[in-house]
């Protein structure tokens, strides 16, 4: 089944497609040409004169949740260089392209940037085997939110061990600090935190009950001078000088951030409870901001907010590899409601705004008006 929306709750297509009046829809959908940004705008992070980079090279896809309690308790990680499309239509400010990147693939799915969600539940061991053996530099996996021992931390400096290419390496992370959490390589860790090699690692608490709709978002801020420079163009690129110009939600800028299948829109339908897992996988803060929503902050670094301390809210601050989780109700009037980095100017593409680092809430019973229409023409979806 393709999933429909951000990656966690599941829609499937026919579901979708009746939501949004099925044949109308699609015939609204099918062929549409959306329109360009304004001016003749430079894509972000592509360059006309720059050389061609390897056509062979795969396109990655969008997370997965990948349950490993239902894998018993293993998981592959493969590491491999892919293209990236942060977003690939013309409309505000695109194309963006990113030409090389580093990704995570789970057993034989896609590779994805970001990595796939590897789910699983307290008091469970996960055995996580990172194959490089068809890798071109050396990695490693780092896990929060596990209390693990010293040689699984994944640091090569303070544990000696570093999967070269050509190696496997076999990780054994315990679930014992439920919540939501984040993983990444730890080898020259600025750099390839930055080329891609992040993701969630998220574990269940005993008895959990899930909500309505449950999704899964990670922001993150990019330099798109790394990923060129990696591929080989013209560009020159230092940490120490780090100037992020494309800004994501699951790896994707808006408007691809609301495309259906490509994108992370939350669907919801009026009443549901919805729950969502904010990751920042940057290295800049990020105040996101819910529209029209009052939620509350119920988790962080997968410790669990007592209820005394909640309040209701519409925006939280998330630093660098912080988690925060969300709670809310889908009260308002059936419509379709900005979710964005308060940044402002993260939420762009070059000059173009909006873009960047916005998605959206859509309900149901939103989707089969002129508007929705309107906006899958922006992100690119064809029906």
């Amino acid at each position: 089944m393709v999933n429909i929306g951000a990656p966690g709750s599941e829609m499937s297509r026919r579901e979708f497609l009746a939501a949004t009046g099925a044949t109308g829809a699609s015939a609204a959908f099918a062929g549409c040409n959306a329109p360009t940004s304004a001016g003749g705008r430079t894509a972000v992070g592509t360059d006309a004169a720059s050389p061609q980079t390897d056509s062979d090279l795969p396109t990655t896809s969008p997370p997965e949740v990948v349950n490993v309690d239902e894998q018993g308790g293993s998981v592959t990680m493969k590491t491999l260089p892919a293209r990236h499309d942060v977003h690939p239509g013309e409309a505000m400010g695109g194309p963006i392209e990113f030409p090389q990147v580093w990704a995570f693939q789970a057993d034989d799915r896609d590779p994805s940037v970001p990595g796939p969600i590897l789910r699983t539940t307290e008091g469970e061991d996960m055995t996580v085997v990172l194959d490089n053996t068809d890798g071109q530099r050396p990695h490693t996996l780092h896990f929060h939110g596990a209390q693990k021992t010293w040689e699984n931390d994944g640091v090569p400096t303070t544990t000696g061990i570093t999967v070269n290419p050509g190696e496997k390496h076999e990780y054994e992370i315990p679930a014992n600090v439920p919540g939501t959490h984040v993983y990444h390589c730890h080898y020259q860790t600025h750099r390839h935190i930055d080329m891609g090699m992040y993701g969630i690692f998220r574990v269940d608490p005993e008895g959990y009950e899930p909500a309505d709709r449950e999704y899964f978002m990670t922001v993150k801020d990019w330099d798109s001078r790394l990923p060129r420079m990696m591929a080989g163009e013209d560009a020159d690129y230092s940490p120490r000088s780090r100037h992020p110009d494309v800004f994501t939600v699951n790896g994707k800028a808006a408007p691809r951030t609301l495309h259906p299948e490509d994108g992370s829109p939350m669907i919801v339908s009026q009443g549901d409870t919805v729950r969502v897992h904010y990751v920042n996988g940057g290295y800049m803060n990020h105040p996101l901001h819910v529209h029209n929503h009052r939620f509350q902050l119920v988790e962080k670094d997968g410790g669990t907010i007592p209820e005394a301390a909640r309040h209701e809210m519409d925006i939280t601050d998330i630093a660098p590899a912080e988690r925060h989780t969300i709670e809310f109700t889908a009260d308002a009037e059936p419509g379709i409601y900005l979710m964005h980095c308060h940044k402002v100017n993260h939420v762009m593409n070059g000059t173009s705004y909006p873009g960047g680092m916005l998605t959206g809430i859509v309900y149901e019973e939103a989707m089969d008006t002129d508007i929705f229409a309107s906006l899958m023409d922006y992100a690119g979806y064809e029906g």
